[in-house]
């Protein structure tokens, strides 16, 4: 057993200002020398690439439903005793796949891996109301403690110094950070939450450090953390030996976990990326495909004229797999209609179409008759097609199946169901 740190940020609901005080604190704790591991709870592929620019390294999902309870503790313990662990929640508390802090909710992950929570509390507007607000979110927290606020989009030093004096004199937990409103920590936005790093003029990681107005000390004396070692792993076979699967990566697919990433090659995989974007002809030596989701529909004009489709199309043709995620799915059909009303053609090797649509089309996990887990959360929907389903799910799309084409809105996470996933990727 080690002591180490680690802490889970948790807001009070959506879009209370997480991941702009996840990267804050992130920031401030490289500047005062400490290693940073970053994690996310939850199915996210956006926010971990903040965290990753951030502090250098991947971060890496946890959660009680689609990772699980024991793989989500096994990756705590890999990535996170190399110094503090800093886990940004998903939407607020005690919001999760069903219930007050239920399976998929950070009530749930920091009850299940014994983590302190930081409750992030949007200040703007609010003194004594803080108080039953906070109380009212430690009632709940049923066997795992919030060991601290930070109180978000403050006006000045004096409003948090009467947050603070409200907390302490409520016996509540303590205050032990604060960011003041400023436009220029404001992340850009679109339909699928924030943009890219890449993309994004890039704030600057000393002014996110500075911003954050911290109790270093308050902070190290909540987040302290029992890391217990890795319970062994039953071994499991090279399911892909010998297989070289080609996959997608640019900023049109660029949703991949970096735990699938790993388990393909644990499952003895030769990964060969590229990018349709960049014109990159489709790996002629891979017998599988793997195209993850992403923002086809921000690149519909360059993926029309995509070279890599005629590789992909003569893998389909030849009845080799071919696993297609969400935005990989749009790819491989016959057409996608942007939001201007653009429409462009795509692969052709799915008889179908998609159209983008400015609400949500659909979100929430979804798991295979089998045991196969994953999350689905797009805005676009695929017109009708005669195509068989690809497989049973308990609630959502059923995707399609088109000789080994296996195409979906799903995002799945490999690990749930080694053999299962192994199969998608066999020749």
């Amino acid at each position: 057993m080690e002591n180490r740190h680690a802490i889970l940020l948790a807001g009070v609901q959506s879009r209370s200002g997480k991941t702009t005080v996840t990267l804050a604190l992130m920031a401030a704790l490289r500047r005062h020398g400490l290693v940073v591991a970053p994690f996310k709870a939850g199915p996210d592929f956006i926010d971990p690439s903040w965290h990753q620019a951030i502090c250098g390294v991947p971060s890496h999902n946890l959660d009680t439903f689609m990772v699980g309870t024991a793989e989500s503790r096994r990756l705590l313990d890999r990535y996170g005793k190399g110094g503090c662990a800093v886990v940004e929640g998903v939407m607020g508390l005690y919001d999760g796949k069903e219930g007050v802090g239920g399976p998929g909710s950070t009530a749930d992950l920091a009850r299940q891996l014994n983590l302190p929570v930081l409750l992030v509390v949007d200040g703007h507007g609010m003194a004594g109301s803080i108080a039953p607000l906070v109380a009212g979110y430690c009632h709940y927290a049923k066997n795992f403690s919030i060991a601290g606020v930070i109180a978000n989009r403050v006006g000045r030093e004096s409003h948090a110094q009467k947050l603070a004096a409200i907390l302490q004199q409520e016996n509540l937990p303590p205050l032990l950070g604060w960011l003041p409103r400023d436009e220029n920590l404001a992340l850009a936005e679109r339909h699928l939450g924030l943009v890219l790093p890449g993309e994004a003029p890039p704030i600057a990681t000393d002014h996110l450090a500075s911003a954050l107005h911290l109790d270093l000390e308050g902070f190290l004396r909540a987040s302290q953390y029992t890391f217990s070692s890795p319970d062994s792993q039953p071994a499991t076979p090279p399911l892909l030996q010998g297989v070289t699967i080609g996959i997608a990566r640019d900023q049109a697919f660029c949703f991949l976990y970096p735990a699938n990433l790993q388990w393909l090659q644990e499952m003895g995989a030769t990964l060969r990326f590229f990018s349709p974007l960049a014109g990159d002809p489709f790996p002629a030596d891979a017998q599988a495909a793997w195209l993850p989701g992403g923002y086809p529909e921000l690149y519909g004009q360059a993926l029309s004229q995509a070279p890599c489709w005629q590789g992909i199309t003569r893998l389909a043709a030849a009845n080799a797999p071919i696993l297609a995620e969400c935005g990989g799915m749009m790819a491989l059909g016959t057409a996608l209609s942007d939001l201007n009303g653009e429409t462009w053609p795509m692969a052709g090797v799915l008889p179908i179409t998609t159209h983008m649509t400015r609400r949500l089309a659909g979100l929430g996990y979804r798991q295979e008759v089998n045991g196969a887990r994953g999350h689905e959360f797009h805005h676009s929907t695929r017109s009708p097609s005669s195509l068989p389903p690809a497989f049973q799910v308990t609630n959502g799309d059923g995707g399609v199946l088109w000789q080994r084409v296996r195409a979906s809105y799903i995002h799945w996470y490999f690990p749930s169901a080694p053999t299962v996933c192994a199969s998608w990727f066999t020749p």
